[in-house]
Order: structure tokens, then C-alpha cells, then sequence
């Protein structure tokens, strides 16, 4: 859905890899089963992170198979089946659907909604089954949308508003483990969405889309500031981590929390360098 909580592949043994890919392909696959093809379309590293966390600390019975798929077509994968990963699945589709609306409501854009109107069927069976999480996830997309239209530029109510949202979502169960999963799911989504925001800088001002960083652009050390913002979030996020008990697979998780995210920052940053530094040259030719 956003692709900032991903793995450092170049930091992971092949077998650490092979591993995790298990868990996306996994995913992909009950994505298909809930949604058809369109289902899998909606597939994300970030949701991918959520399957392997919940499926690593909750341990649930599992079958392991070999399929291909589309991507595939030549060759099976091995891919992973068990009750985490279908939750997961439907979160994607419920985020999926939610995002799909956000996307029409700020940009109108059609492809957007049409795409979510292809998913009407399983999601609405999702937001039966999972009222708590969906009335959440409501509550929070309405709530930021006021914010943004009202041009709330203060990104600590922005990003915990996205926080509180994805916090819900990381909840599978109401049990010993609710409390730092949500702590977890509320500061990756407070990083998610402040790292969205800075890639996202450049094109909002080109199209005039609210961005809380408009104003705060213009300060000496933006880019430091955010940066500096981004480590105290995943500091916490990784301190809540490093208190659940998982011990199978853990360091691929670290990779994740530790390393994969601050890979998809240097992109992010790289890009924005870039496009200033195009930016800068176009103002000098004129």
C-alpha cells in the first residue's frame, strides 16, 4: 500500500530471504482467494511486515505448499498459509478500499475508485467481521481528511491520527500482546506517514495537494529536521519490538525495523535531492 516498511534484501542471507518471501507470496495468494486477481494488485511490503510479525508471535498452525502465480508463471514458490496471514490479507483489502476513497476525495482520481468499487464485495464482508477495526480505521481516514482540508500543517496530530489507525490494525486479538502491538502499529504508522508526506513534497506542490510540509520547507534543516524526526519515531517502534518473545526468524524482523526502513528513506531523500538539483538547474537556464 505504501512501500516504506520493507526488508534490506542485500543484508539478508539467501535462506533469510527465501523465508520471508514465504510469508509474501503467502499473502498474495489469500489475497487471490478473498478478491481474484484484483485482490492481489493491492498487495504491499508493509502488510507483508504485519503477517510475518503476527504469524512469528502468535505461531499459528500453518500449511507450506509450492504454487505459481502470475508473476511466476515458469516456476513454484513456496508460500505460507495460516490464520495471521489471512487476517492480514483482509486488513490489506479493508486499508486497500479506504485508501481508494482518500485518494478520490483529495485527487479525484478515477482509476482510484473504480478499483475500489472492484473490491466492494469481500470488503464489505470484512467490515462485518472486524467492526472494531473498521469503525477504527473510519474514525481516523474522516478525522485526518478534516485535518488536511482544514490545512492543519501540525504533523504530530497528522501522523498520530494515521498512527491510531494502523495501531488497530495490529491488534488481531484483545490478550497479553495488545499493548505493544498497538505501540508498534502506532509508531510505524506515524512513520509511514511522515516519510509519505516527504516523498509525496515535491508532486503535492506541483499539483497544489495539501502537504503538512509546505511551510515547514522553506526552514534551514528541513530535510535533518525530518530526518531527525523519523529516527525518535523508529526508536520507538523498535524498543517496543525488541520486548515481545520472538525468537524463529527474529533477525528478519530486524532487518525490517533496523536496516530495510532506512533504505526506503536514503531513496526517498536520494529522489528529493535529485529533483531539487533539477529544479535548481531549470532556474538558472531561464
Amino acid at each position: 500500500m505504501f512501500g516504506y516498511i520493507v526488508v534490506n534484501k542485500s543484508e539478508l542471507k539467501i535462506k533469510e530471504f527465501e523465508e520471508y518471501r514465504t510469508y509474501y507470496c503467502g499473502l498474495c495468494k489469500a489475497l487471490k482467494a478473498k478478491a481474484g486477481m484484483r485482490g492481489q494488485i493491492s498487495l504491499s511490503y508493509d502488510m507483508t511486515f504485519l503477517a510475518l510479525l503476527l504469524s512469528l508471535l502468535y505461531e499459528p498452525e500453518q500449511q507450506e505448499f509450492e504454487s505459481r502465480c502470475i508473476v511466476h508463471p515458469l516456476s513454484k514458490h513456496r508460500m505460507k498459509q495460516n490464520a495471521m496471514i489471512d487476517y492480514v490479507a483482509d486488513m490489506n483489502l479493508l486499508l486497500t478500499w479506504y485508501k481508494c476513497k482518500d485518494d478520490y476525495a483529495d485527487e479525484k482520481k478515477v482509476v482510484k475508485a473504480c478499483y475500489g468499487t472492484l473490491i466492494n464485495g469481500p470488503v464489505n464482508d470484512i467490515q462485518s467481521n472486524y467492526q472494531r477495526q473498521h469503525k477504527q480505521i473510519q474514525e481516523c481516514m474522516s478525522e485526518l481528511y478534516s485535518l488536511e482540508q482544514n490545512k492543519v500543517y501540525d504533523i504530530d496530530k497528522l501522523s498520530g491520527c494515521f498512527g491510531h489507525l494502523l495501531e488497530e490494525i495490529f491488534v488481531v486479538k484483545q490478550d497479553e500482546w495488545e499493548g505493544y502491538l498497538r505501540k508498534i502499529g502506532f509508531y510505524i504508522g506515524k512513520f509511514v506517514y511522515i516519510i509519505d508526506a516527504y516523498d509525496d513534497l515535491s508532486e503535492d506542490k506541483k499539483k497544489g495537494c495539501f502537504n503538512p510540509f509546505v511551510e515547514k520547507e522553506t526552514e534551514e534543516d528541513f530535510d535533518e529536521w525530518v530526518r531527525q524526526l523519523l529516527l525518535m519515531i523508529a526508536a520507538e517502534f523498535a524498543r517496543e519490538f525488541e520486548k515481545l518473545p520472538i525468537v524463529d526468524n527474529v533477525d528478519i524482523l530486524r532487518n525490517v525495523i533496523y536496516s530495510g526502513v532506512w533504505t526506503r528513506y536514503e531513496e526517498v531523500k536520494a529522489k528529493r535531492q535529485k529533483k531539487m538539483a533539477e529544479g535548481s538547474q531549470s532556474s538558472a537556464t531561464e
